[in-house]
């Protein structure tokens, strides 16, 4: 197990080194360009893009965390529940969506003309979606549930303890919250914006439809259109810099929400709630309205409109190939990387050695690598063992094999193992830490081979696990859409690619059907995760 351990970790590695030596081996003739210009402005972009989404997510999450479980409010409950909804909203889809809202032809500026007897765009002054600010208003609408969710469970776990402490010596409701509560929740904020970085900087469909010219876009201008593969390497291995550091930062501040959550058990169910009357009901209902109506109801209102006027798009082939597509890719995506995972957890449980534990931390390293440098790393060696097994069988055999890995969807599968394996193991390890090693003992004790008390006892127990990571893995397969715009060959589309083929030529009415294909499919996770916010209270 230990080695099968070490063969998943190098085979997670494989990308990231074929991006490193492609960096080193590219040439320097496109240095001066690519550090004198593009990198100043792209990486000034994204530390923008990052800087602002990760401000308004925080902002939207920690807000909407402590009001819902600090107070009583109308609808309270309803909007605890909804707050996650927007999760099951990928970004492309809600810049899609919010282009054609806040368009000129859109409901909100077509309002404002007749309201006020506008003509033209030349008689008033409306903000451009398609820029920076438009990005981040998309980006944080969709992602800040990752802080909300992170902070509401620390908000949760911290319960009466210090709060009820800090009100017994005369604090109120605010200053309890910035004194006292907001500083413990620091690790939870951390972890929450650390993930909301890291998928702004993995985003590649909502920045190149807004036209924000970020280090992904960069790469992928290079790659594409440009023709400079070690360029685009040059500029990946900064990316994976930007994403190595988001990681860090991520994982440091989950060993400190541990042990911060750890200090108190107290949940908030046994405090009373500040019960909000009038103005400030009405305040903390629109907070947490606010995120939601732009999260989801908004993109999910447009694209169903057009959906609704699209339904014999249903039986148009391209969808229907899409789909099928799609649902090949994200399955056997799931069953690969759930059995990784398997084994990762599994050599774990069996196997503590240092070589398992780091061959899982280095398997974790996946999903924090962008999915444009993923896809570069992934076609460099693909394409060059298919030249050489073509070159050798033309010179053996006189027979062409073509392109076997880097030309079929073998190449996105392995690129979406890779990102999600890390999923996969984090959901069935959970489901391990939950079973007693003693089952494993008292199984070995009844006569049962390893494998045999794996198949008896384990699985059945892990059940649950499993098919949570399969749904899971399977869900963001299908959502998936940097390293698949990349990988995939010629006529060959999944839903996320023909979403975003459609909407990049003005056709969004036509993308619609499939945006919402994607998005119904994204509401299972959410729902889950929504029925346990509303059972927590």
């Amino acid at each position: 197990m230990s080695l099968l351990s070490v063969v998943i970790a190098l085979a997670v590695l494989l990308p990231v080194a074929a991006i490193l030596w492609l960096a080193a081996t590219g040439g320097m003739d496109s240095l001066p360009h690519l550090f004198g210009v593009v990198f100043p402005r792209a990486a000034g972009r994204t530390l923008e893009l990052l800087v602002l989404t990760g401000f308004f997510a925080a902002f939207w999450g920690i807000a909407t965390a402590w009001v819902t479980t600090a107070c009583d409010f109308p609808f309270r409950r309803l909007l605890t529940a909804a707050l996650v909804l927007p999760l099951a909203i990928p970004g492309y889809l809600a810049a899609y969506a919010f282009g054609e809202f806040l368009d000129y032809t859109g409901p909100v500026q077509a309002g404002l003309r007749a309201l006020f007897g506008f003509k033209s765009m030349r008689e008033y002054w409306f903000p451009d979606i398609r820029s920076m600010g438009g990005a981040v208003l998309v980006l944080s609408s969709v992602l800040y549930p990752y802080v909300f969710l992170a902070c509401r469970a620390m908000f949760l776990m911290q319960g009466r303890a210090a709060a009820d402490v800090a009100r017994t010596l005369g604090a109120g409701p605010l200053k309890v919250f910035f004194r006292v509560q907001l500083p413990m929740a620091r690790p939870a904020i951390a972890v929450g914006l650390s993930l909301v970085m890291m998928e702004s900087l993995n985003d590649i469909g909502t920045v190149e439809y807004l036209g924000v010219n970020t280090l992904t876009f960069a790469i992928y201008d290079s790659w594409l259109n440009r023709g400079s593969l070690g360029g685009a390497a040059q500029l990946a291995c900064l990316l994976l810099l930007a994403a190595g550091a988001l990681i860090a930062v991520e994982r440091a501040a989950r060993r400190r929400q541990r042990f911060a959550s750890g200090k108190t058990t107290t949940v908030v169910h046994d405090a009373i709630r500040i019960r909000l009357k009038g103005a400030r009901a009405l305040l903390a209902t629109l907070v947490c309205l606010v995120p939601v109506l732009l999260g989801f109801v908004i993109p999910v209102s447009v694209l169903g409109g057009y959906a609704l006027r699209r339904l014999d798009h249903l039986t148009d082939s391209r969808l229907l190939d899409a789909v099928a597509t799609s649902m090949v890719v994200s399955g056997l995506t799931a069953i690969l990387a759930v059995a990784l995972g398997f084994l990762l957890a599994y050599s774990g449980r069996t196997a503590r050695s240092p070589a398992v534990g780091l061959s899982a931390r280095v398997a974790s390293l996946g999903y924090g690598v962008p999915g444009t440098v993923l896809a570069l790393g992934v076609l460099l060696p693909f394409a060059a063992f298919d030249n050489v097994l073509d070159q050798n069988m033309r010179a053996l055999f006189g027979v062409s094999t073509g392109l076997l890995l880097s030309g079929t969807g073998f190449a996105i599968i392995y690129a979406l193992t890779v990102r999600f394996l890390t999923m996969a193991e984090g959901s069935i390890d959970s489901g391990f830490q939950k079973l007693s090693p003693h089952l494993d003992m008292a199984a070995r004790t009844l006569g049962r081979t390893r494998v045999q008390a794996l198949v008896s006892v384990l699985l059945p127990n892990l059940r649950p696990a499993i098919l949570t990571a399969i749904l899971l893995v399977f869900i963001e397969s299908l959502k998936e859409l940097s390293a698949t715009i990349l990988l995939r060959p010629f006529n060959f589309n999944t839903l996320a690619t023909l979403v975003c083929e459609d909407a990049s030529r003005a056709k969004v009415e036509d993308a619609s059907v499939g945006a919402l294909i994607i998005i119904l499919a994204g509401l299972i996770p959410a729902l889950l995760v929504s029925r346990s916010l509303d059972r927590a209270r």
